[in-house]
């Protein structure tokens, strides 16, 4: 569940800005956020210029923002089994049988689940 490679890690708000693009923007009306962090997103090849002006987010780029959405719903589910997790993060978290269904409602993490929660967790703290 590695998002990205070791020279590849994103701050809050480069996550913010691969969040906008995907949203939709132009070059011209760019948010802030955005056009802080345009430069370097480009050159990890997560985002990318259209010829009419919109910025676009690459297939890496999504990539990336779905295996945040997928740790952000790993640690909600560590929280609190009856947490809302989006139908395709639950299908790719079910798949690869980091989450279960549990008999009185809601998802657990397994073993599985909780090992790779406790991973990225220590890889965080080494930034």
């Amino acid at each position: 569940m590695k998002a990205v490679m070791k020279n590849e890690k994103l701050t809050t708000d480069e996550f913010d800005a691969l969040e906008l693009v995907r949203r939709g923007t132009r070059r011209e009306n760019a948010t802030a956020c955005v056009g802080r962090n345009a430069k370097r997103l480009a050159g990890l090849k997560m985002i990318e210029y259209a010829r009419d002006g919109r910025i676009l987010l690459t297939e890496k780029g999504q990539q990336v923002l779905f295996l945040r959405r997928c740790v952000e719903a790993m640690r909600a589910l560590a929280d609190d089994a009856q947490a809302q997790v989006p139908g395709d993060v639950l299908q790719f978290l079910s798949s690869k049988s980091h989450v279960a269904a549990r008999e009185e409602g809601g998802y657990a993490l397994t073993e599985k689940g909780r090992e790779s929660l406790a991973d990225i967790a220590h890889q965080e703290k080494k930034r």
